[in-house]
């Protein structure tokens, strides 16, 4: 596939459905996977094409780009789907090198799969298209997807974001929208919600309880050379956990998805909620078409820290055969040329590739692409350095 794409139109975003893309459909942990195997994942030998077989993220699943793939390669491709991080990474541990040629993954989760012998080295000469990614994101700029600094290439930047907070601007003061503490004041009781996963939970809760301490400069647990919250001490795991009670009974809900946000915040009942910035798009939209009369921000870095993420996709390490392994960097180089990326956008969810030529100026501004620095400062989504620790802290803040 030529590395050069065609100048796309640009689209309305007014006559987008609503049901955009929305990079975590499902929210809650352990819940929804086997119903959300909706391909085959097994190699069937009696294929007459290759078959390339993926774990990824519904969302992603794209059939423009599946069908010009498979027409101009000869290839079958055969998704399966995830819901989060931990749960992706249990499958490939769990055999799923055998059972799957691609893996996406978050943040510093590569690096995980790396060390654990689940995915390989990739090759640089064989995407092309990465000459579009964002300089932001660039290896010697910014190193997530590298096995170390200055190291091998190990995954393929897809799109990013953060954990961030969208806020109702009627109710909440601009003195206080650059803070996490907006999500444990309790003046707000009544009108707060967050997401069901408790990683991010937990995560968030031990930014502010680190500040809170004065220890996010202090030693840091597994020889960590900088703070990480999703490396946290004990004291500081404990004041999360009183931080998370306490805000329980602020909070109106959990949300287990976004159209469960959106109910809450589009009349108002909600006034700030951290999400990944869909609602945040969708509420914009509805401003902007004159459907609600209140404004809404997104902080994508508090200023005692936020969450980030960088997905991102991966070949597994049970790929031996040479020609799957070309497949396989093929499907990486595809998906993100220009018009596939230009297609996730519009989609509502932002690139890592410079496609802000191809955007409505509106849409480079709701998909944060202007703000691209930011995310260098945000805490990638990471794996707990406990996660029995993590579970039982957050038992203990469901059971209070």
């Amino acid at each position: 596939m030529s590395s050069i794409e065609p100048e796309l139109p640009a689209q309305d975003p007014a006559s987008r459905p609503e049901t955009a893309l929305s990079r975590r459909t499902a929210l809650a942990t352990g819940i929804g996977a086997a119903a959300m195997l909706a391909a085959p994942h097994v190699r069937r030998a009696e294929a007459a094409s290759l078959n390339l077989r993926m774990l990824m993220w519904q969302d992603y699943n794209i059939a423009e780009t599946v069908a010009e793939f498979e027409r101009e390669h000869g290839a079958t491709i055969s998704p399966a789907f995830f819901d989060g991080n931990s749960e992706a990474f249990n499958k490939m541990k769990a055999g799923g090198t055998g059972d799957f040629d691609l893996v996406m993954a978050d943040g510093f989760w590569p690096r995980l799969y790396f060390r654990e012998g689940l995915i390989q080295a990739l090759d640089p000469a064989k995407l092309p298209n990465l000459a579009n990614l964002v300089p932001d994101f660039a290896p010697g700029t910014y190193d997530l997807l590298l096995d170390q600094p200055g190291g091998q290439l190990i995954g393929v930047h897809n799109c990013w974001g953060s954990y961030g907070i969208t806020m109702n601007t009627q109710h909440i003061p601009e003195e206080e929208r650059d803070s996490l503490s907006v999500m444990f004041n309790e003046n707000y009781a009544g009108h707060l919600a967050t997401g069901a996963r408790f990683e991010e939970n937990i995560a968030m809760a031990g930014i502010m309880a680190a500040t809170q301490l004065g220890t996010k400069d202090g030693p840091r647990p597994n020889g960590d050379s900088s703070f990480n919250p999703y490396h946290l001490t004990d004291e500081e795991l404990e004041a999360a956990k009183q931080l998370l009670i306490k805000q329980k009974a602020l909070l109106v809900t959990r949300y287990q998805d976004y159209d469960s946000l959106q109910r809450l915040m589009r009349p108002g009942l909600v006034w700030a909620s951290p999400e990944f910035s869909e609602i945040y798009r969708r509420l914009t939209r509805a401003r902007r078409a004159g459907e609600i009369d209140f404004d809404v921000v997104h902080t994508l870095q508090p200023k005692e820290g936020g969450l980030g993420w960088i997905d991102s996709w991966q070949v597994s390490s049970g790929v031996k055969d040479p020609a799957m392994v070309d497949l396989a960097h093929a499907w990486i180089n595809h998906y993100i040329s220009k018009q596939s990326m230009y297609r996730v956008g519009m989609k509502g969810v932002a690139p890592c590739y410079d496609v802000r030529d191809l955007l409505p100026p509106e849409e480079v501004s709701l998909l944060m692409l202007d703000r691209t620095a930011e995310l260098r400062g945000l805490h990638m989504f990471d794996q707990p350095s406990s996660p029995e620790k993590w579970e039982r802290v957050w038992s203990e803040v469901e059971a209070a």
